[in-house]
């Protein structure tokens, strides 16, 4: 039997997704310093990623602008004034914004693409949300942007949710169906088999897989891997896993690993120096072990967030304990 080295090689169809400012910015409120953000950009350009998440696009009434930064709502001002020179054609880097079901004031605050400097909405939502979620996908593809349907809490509903959800997008316009484990809970096992279910869902319709893993137990970036092994061509990473609570498959591990040529790792390892490292001095992410509990009891990591923001934020024993007891 003659042997092969698939991980030499590299798939050129593979596009990576950067969505530092968006998923970091849960833990800040999005207060990003505008040089942080164009940083981040200047970063994605040079190392050759693909697409950049600069927000979400949801609504100033839910996120009150006195509490939260520009990102939380990426009003097309803020767009311009930081991406106002941003040409997607020029510099291989595409612009994309969250759109959250039941937290988005899409029908009127989501411009035409050809008003925009975005590129992609990818739409957010719970299963029970799906009905908005195939409005607000067909909305947008109507506007002219490419768009991925992002079902959350995967990890949290039943089979027969997921094949209906999986059977409501099928017929949409979204180019990419994900898998997002927001809870940091499952394993290789359980992305094999729902990259099977999700493939199969949307076999001859031209979607991609996609998956967005964070790292409660630490297999952000094994399963971020293993989805890419089963064929996800769309996968998303942050600079140094930056994101809410355990955070994300690391950008700079990421493209370590997958050999294209075009990816450019000196960029990110500057960009971690200089901008994201020295974040840690007023946000913390990582997989700390109070996400990994929540993460293993298959549980939103909120209350993991809110014991850390806590004066007892060390005591492990009392929120294992305290945690298991509401389970």
């Amino acid at each position: 039997m003659s042997e092969k080295a698939p991980w030499i090689t590299y798939r050129p169809q593979l596009k990576v997704l950067d969505c530092t400012i968006r998923d970091g910015g849960l833990i800040n409120d999005h207060q990003f310093t505008d040089e942080v953000v164009r940083a981040v950009y200047d970063a994605c350009i040079a190392a050759g990623v693909d697409a950049m998440e600069v927000g979400y696009k949801n609504s100033a009434k839910q996120f009150p602008k006195e509490k939260y930064g520009a990102w939380r709502h990426c009003d097309e001002e803020d767009l311009n004034r930081l991406f106002g020179d941003h040409d997607a054609q020029a510099t291989g880097l595409r612009l994309a914004a969250m759109a959250d079901a039941g937290k988005s004031d899409w029908k009127t605050k989501i411009v035409p693409a050809a008003d925009s400097v975005l590129d992609i909405i990818r739409v957010a939502f719970y299963a029970h949300q799906v009905s908005e979620a195939v409005e607000m996908i067909e909305h947008c593809h109507e506007l002219g942007y490419e768009t991925t349907a992002n079902l959350m809490a995967v990890s949290n509903i039943t089979e027969t949710e997921i094949d209906t959800v999986l059977e409501a997008i099928r017929p949409t316009h979204a180019g990419t169906m994900v898998i997002v484990d927001s809870f940091g809970h499952l394993y290789r096992e359980q992305v094999d088999r729902l990259y099977k279910k999700y493939a199969a869902a949307m076999e001859g319709t031209g979607k991609e897989i996609g998956m967005h893993a964070h790292n409660n137990m630490q297999l952000a970036f094994a399963n971020t891997l293993e989805a890419i092994i089963l064929g996800a061509n769309r996968v998303d990473a942050t600079m140094a896993g930056l994101g809410r609570g355990a955070g994300n498959c690391p950008m700079e591990i990421l493209l370590g690993f997958l050999r294209n040529p075009k990816f450019k790792l000196r960029p990110i390892i500057e960009l971690l120096q200089n901008h994201i490292l020295p974040l840690r001095e007023t946000v913390e992410w990582g997989p700390l072990i109070p996400y990994n509990i929540t993460g293993q009891l298959n549980l939103h990591p909120r209350a993991a967030m809110e014991w850390r923001a806590g004066n007892d934020a060390d005591n492990f024993v009392e929120f294992y304990d305290r945690i298991l007891s509401d389970v």
